[in-house]
């Protein structure tokens, strides 16, 4: 945790991740399914793992596990997994549940949690959920989109979300997914992340950000042909944005901050965690959804990582937990 005098979290903190070697990976399936889009939120004395598992059949059901906050490791499997499967019943989200990003709010001390939800065809959406009992068992607060998709930048998707919040307001990242161009450096579609708000006292009130899409990218090379999942934690002054960038080849992971979601400054590190260097590794190919959290005064990352060939091909994909070892000094 940084020194009370701190006004700011500078970006050298946020580089030199080292992977946890008792939870690299953190999270793992059978053969020919995956185990991703995992989010962590600290209840107590447990880290909360949400996360989910991609089905043979390429549908996608949501599970909880947990550890210990002195172990985030030692992982512990809900009993009742998978906690939340598609209800095959004609809703936007019928097919797929996944992408879950459980918050506290503070107006009413209920945990919520965006999700993406997806018919067997895109777009993908953002759903709403709540607590009921524990960190095992929701309920849709709407059987409707919070997050539609609507304008031709989230033309197959409004969805990936994650949030923090500020006051009164929640501030929401989520990915917008445009028909892809047909560049042959580019992904399946063209991935942008998009800023949308809803207050505290209305967490399914969401309205989107009039000059979305947001952030397309650092300009530099690492990241130019697509940005998509990106996790935001706020600091004393700004809002620390990690994400996916795409240079054509393989998705890595960066960092920008804003205070506005109108500017963004890159970090000059970027990208700040790259593919596993030995290629046998179960991350040796691909990251994607880098959630950065605070515990036990240091800041993790759990993220997704791929070997294999590619997010659309046969690969592995299971989910990992890596620690920060840069500066924590003040600015």
């Amino acid at each position: 945790m940084l020194n009370q005098t701190c006004t700011e979290i500078p970006f050298e903190v946020f580089t030199n991740f080292e992977r946890v070697r008792n939870a690299s990976p953190l999270l793992t399936c059978d053969p020919d399914e995956w185990a991703a889009a995992a989010h962590a939120i600290v209840a107590g004395d447990r880290v909360h793992y949400i996360w989910s598992i991609k089905n043979r059949d390429s549908t996608w059901d949501l599970m909880h596990s947990s550890a210990p906050v002195d172990d985030p490791g030692t992982v512990e499997h809900d009993p009742r997994n998978p906690i939340i499967v598609p209800a095959g019943d004609g809703s936007f989200d019928d097919h797929t549940i996944e992408y879950p990003f459980p918050f506290l709010n503070p107006f009413d001390g209920k945990y919520y949690m965006y999700y993406l939800g997806k018919r067997e065809r895109v777009p993908k959406q953002t759903g709403l959920m709540m607590m009921e009992q524990d960190f095992g068992t929701w309920k849709r607060i709407t059987d409707e989109p919070v997050i539609p998709a609507e304008f031709d930048y989230e033309e197959e998707g409004s969805s990936h979300p994650s949030c923090a919040i500020d006051r009164d307001t929640i501030h929401i990242i989520y990915t917008g997914e445009a028909k892809g161009t047909g560049d042959a450096n580019s992904p399946y579609n063209d991935p942008t992340l998009c800023h949308a708000t809803a207050p505290v006292s209305d967490p399914a009130n969401v309205t989107k950000n009039l000059a979305n899409p947001v952030f397309k990218g650092s300009g530099a090379g690492w990241d130019k042909y697509g940005v998509r999942e990106a996790e935001i934690l706020k600091g004393p002054e700004y809002f620390h944005i990690f994400y996916g960038g795409y240079n054509g080849k393989i998705w890595q992971i960066g960092h920008v901050r804003t205070k506005d979601f109108k500017t963004f400054e890159a970090s000059p590190y970027n990208p700040i965690f790259t593919p596993n260097e030995d290629p046998d590794a179960w991350d040796s190919s691909q990251l994607l959804t880098p959630q950065v959290f605070e515990l036990n005064e240091k800041f993790y990352m759990i993220y997704a990582g791929l070997k294999g060939n590619g997010w659309g091909g046969k690969a592995e994909c299971y989910s990992g937990l890596a620690v920060a070892r840069g500066s924590k000094t003040c600015e």
